[in-house]
C-alpha cells in the first residue's frame, strides 16, 4: 500500500517548520521523531516541498499490464428521451482527439431497445466502429444488465480507455464496470490528456476545488473517466462518415435484473441553464433577495436566465438547479455576466468554456476577472441599471 517515508538524518533540526508543511495536520513530532498520522491524505505536497524528508513508497507489487492487448478510445453512448444525449458527441470530439495522437480507433457503444437506428450518428460524430446491443431487456435503464453489456463490450474490443458522460446514469454505470474489472476511474474530468505510452491523462478539481488533480493508472487497463455535459466542444458532424455498425447480442440470463420497471412518466420538459445562451450570474455582490428582481430583468431583456453561485443557492435566495459550480452545473453559454462574483476555482470550473465572459465586480483583485473577456470594476447596483436603461432605449436584440 503507498505510504509517506521519512528520512529522520535529513529532518534532524526542522521539525517545526516540516509538521507546517502539512494541511491536514498529519505530520507531527512523536518520541522526539516526526511521523505521519492517520490524517495523512496522500496529497504528496510533503515530497514536493520537504526537501527530500519525504518520499513515497508502496510495498505491495506493481500490477503489469500488456498495453498492446488494449487499443483504441471507447465512447459509451447514452440514450436520453429516444435521442443520443449531446454530452455523447462530445465525448466522441475528445476521444477523436486523443487517439489522433496515439493511433488509435474511436469506438462507440450503443445500448437499449429501439436503438439501432441512431448508430449512424455516431459515427457522423467521430466514432470508427459502433457496437450495437439493441434488445428488449435493455428498454430501460437498470444497473445490472447495463454493466453486462459494457463488460461484453471491454472483452470483444478491449478498448485502452473508456469515456462516460458525468450524467446520473454514467455515475452508476461507470464505477459498477470499472470495480469489475478492477481498474482505477476518475470522476468528473475537466481536461483529458494522452500519453504517447498510451496512459490516459485525467485531471479533476480536488479537495473542493483548491488543487486540480492529475491522476493517470499506468498499470492498470481499461482506464475509465467521467466527463459532465458541456465540458467538451460537440465536434462538426460529417456529412459521409465511414464505420461500421457491429449488432451484438447477450444472452438473456445474463440481462436479468433485480430490479422491475412498472411505468415511467415524461418528467416535465424544463429549459435548464445549461441550455440558456444567455445567463446573468449572482454573486455575493448581491446584499439582498430582493435585488435579484434587476438581475432578472436584464436576463430577461438579453432573452437569457438568471443563475447563482453556491453561496446564494445555500442562502435560500436561488434554486440549486441554477447553481453554477462543481457542486451544480457546468455551462457553456454565448454571452455569460457575472454580477458580484468573486470567482472561486469551483464556479470558474463550471462556466470557464463560456464564449464571452463579463465580469462586474468592485473589487479590482477578484479572480473572476483572470478569466473574464470584458471586466467592468465597480457597484453592480450602478452598472445594471445603467446597462438596463441602455438596452431598453436600443429597442434592439442583443444577441
Amino acid at each position: 500500500m503507498p505510504h509517506i517515508e521519512i528520512n529522520h538524518n535529513l529532518a534532524a533540526g526542522k521539525h517545526e517548520q516540516l509538521v507546517k508543511l502539512c494541511p491536514f495536520g498529519a505530520i507531527e513530532v512523536a518520541g522526539g521523531k516526526l511521523a505521519v498520522n492517520a490524517g495523512c491524505r496522500m496529497c504528496r505536497l510533503c515530497i514536493k516541498k520537504g526537501d527530500g524528508v519525504f518520499t513515497l513508497a508502496d510495498d505491495a507489487p506493481v500490477n503489469t499490464v500488456d498495453k498492446s492487448l488494449w487499443r483504441g478510445i471507447a465512447v459509451a453512448a447514452e440514450i436520453s428521451s429516444g435521442k443520443i444525449h449531446p454530452v455523447t458527441f462530445e465525448l466522441l470530439g475528445k476521444a477523436r482527439e486523443l487517439a489522433a495522437k496515439v493511433d488509435f480507433p474511436v469506438y462507440a457503444l450503443l445500448t437499449g431497445c429501439g436503438v439501432s437506428k441512431l448508430a449512424g450518428q455516431l459515427l457522423e460524430y467521430g466514432a470508427d466502429e459502433v457496437f450495437v446491443y439493441d434488445q428488449k431487456e435493455l428498454e430501460h435503464f437498470r444497473i445490472e444488465p447495463y454493466t453486462a453489456v459494457l463488460e461484453d463490450f471491454i472483452d470483444r474490443v478491449k478498448p485502452s480507455s473508456i469515456l462516460v458522460g458525468g450524467t446520473p446514469t454514467g455515475r452508476s454505470l461507470a464505477p459498477r464496470t470499472a470495480a469489475r474489472f478492477r481498474t482505477g476511474l476518475t470522476a468528473d474530468c475537466t481536461k483529458l490528456d494522452i500519453s504517447p505510452e498510451t496512459d490516459l491523462d485525467q485531471i479533476r478539481p480536488a479537495y473542493g476545488g483548491n488543487i486540480m488533480a492529475h491522476i493517470n493508472t499506468p498499470n492498470h487497463r481499461p482506464q475509465f473517466a467521467t466527463v459532465r455535459y458541456k465540458i467538451f466542444p460537440i465536434p462538426e458532424k460529417q456529412d459521409n462518415p465511414r464505420g461500421e455498425i457491429h449488432s451484438c447480442q447477450l444472452a438473456p440470463e445474463k440481462l436479468v435484473s433485480a430490479i422491475n420497471v412498472c411505468k415511467t412518466e415524461l418528467k416535465k420538459n424544463e429549459k435548464g441553464i445549461e441550455e440558456a445562451e444567455v445567463l446573468v450570474v449572482a454573486g455575493r455582490g448581491v446584499k439582498k433577495p430582493e435585488d435579484l428582481s434587476m438581475l432578472r430583468e436584464l436576463a430577461g431583456l438579453l432573452g437569457g436566465q438568471l443563475a447563482f453561485t453556491r453561496a446564494l443557492v445555500e442562502a435560500g435566495w436561488g434554486d440549486a438547479r441554477c447553481q453554477i459550480g462543481l457542486s451544480g452545473r457546468t455551462v457553456k453559454p454565448k454571452l455569460l455576466i457575472s454580477c458580484g462574483v468573486s470567482g472561486a476555482i469551483q464556479f470558474v470550473a463550471g462556466m470557464s468554456s463560456a464564449e464571452k465572459i463579463i465580469a462586474i465586480n468592485s473589487d479590482e483583485t477578484a479572480p473572476i476577472f483572470n478569466v473574464a473577456h470584458i471586466g467592468i470594476k465597480g457597484d453592480l447596483y450602478q452598472i445594471i441599471p445603467d446597462l438596463i436603461r441602455q438596452i431598453r432605449e436600443s429597442g434592439q436584440e442583443v444577441l
